[in-house]
């Protein structure tokens, strides 16, 4: 099934070129009181309205694709996480460009841990990267998004994917300089993911995925998540050592060789297989 967010704040199917409305099941649940759960709404009620969406979609009011602004499919996750390097072709990338690296030298995702990207940094399909520091070098990082479902906390590997929701296309956007990942990964509009969340139940294996992206129609980077070092299983299990993971939180799993330079007007297309399509666009 593959879940979005649409138009002011519709819950949404799409089945085709189609996206059935299906917000009237969410709405017995009211709207969260205070305190505000630390979750994703929809994300934490899905298991609930899950039984009951094949026989409503016949009778749902359905709008053509073409036609809706697709928004972030996560509304409100409470974390952002990113793994910073987790292709051994991106780890050479980074050690030879002093431009990444400022000096640094990259070992292995365990000796360097993973970051949180502020959830202020949320952008979907409806909006555009903003440059921040238009002086200093901006990449993109294509990646695959993981949205977890349920609480996760020190989650064994062999029962890490029974946490996850869903698979989303990301995009890790980076200001390049020496300070920490948090704080050049987290301004406005850097923590792109969409086109909607495809449930686990449609991914048979979140590490066989083919991953691309263009820019401006000219491909930079394209692998497969079987190169990943933490596989998707892993980085749960490290990721919930350290932080309880919430329904609606999203895992980047982290970017293989290619990132390079982005400036204002690029457009850029992302895909990951099975996945869907994210085009997103630089701000002029």
């Amino acid at each position: 099934m593959k879940l979005c967010r649409f138009n002011d704040n519709r819950i949404g199917v799409v089945r085709d070129d189609q996206v059935h409305d299906i917000t009237p099941l969410f709405e017995r649940f009211g709207r969260p009181g205070w305190p505000y759960p630390a979750y994703d709404w929809i994300v934490g009620h899905f298991d609930q309205v899950r039984p009951e969406i094949d026989g409503f979609l016949p009778g749902a009011q359905r709008t053509p694709l073409a036609e809706v602004t697709l928004r972030a499919p996560v509304a409100n996750p409470g974390k952002i996480i990113g793994a910073p390097i987790n292709y051994d072709d991106h780890i050479a990338e980074a050690n030879a460009d002093r431009q990444i690296n400022h000096g640094k030298h990259f070992v292995s995702l365990d000796k360097l841990g993973l970051f949180i990207k502020a959830p202020t940094s949320l952008l979907g399909p409806d909006g555009a990267v903003q440059i921040p520091f238009p002086d200093r070098r901006t990449d993109h990082e294509v990646e695959l998004g993981v949205v977890i479902g349920r609480q996760a906390r020190r989650v064994p590997r062999e029962r890490a994917l029974d946490h996850v929701f869903g698979y989303c296309v990301a995009l890790d956007m980076t200001v390049r300089g020496p300070e920490f990942p948090g704080f050049r990964k987290s301004p406005d509009t850097f923590g792109v993911i969409g086109p909607w969340i495809t449930t686990a139940d449609e991914v048979a294996d979140p590490n066989a995925l083919d991953l691309d992206i263009t820019i401006n129609g000219e491909t930079r980077q394209r692998s497969n998540t079987r190169h990943l070092i933490f596989n998707v299983q892993h980085l749960i299990e490290y990721a919930s050592a350290m932080y309880t993971l919430m329904p609606g939180d999203v895992i980047m799993t982290g970017t293989p060789a290619g990132v390079s330079p982005v400036s204002p007007g690029d457009r850029m297309v992302a895909r990951v297989q099975g996945l869907g399509e994210l085009t997103m666009t630089i701000a002029r």
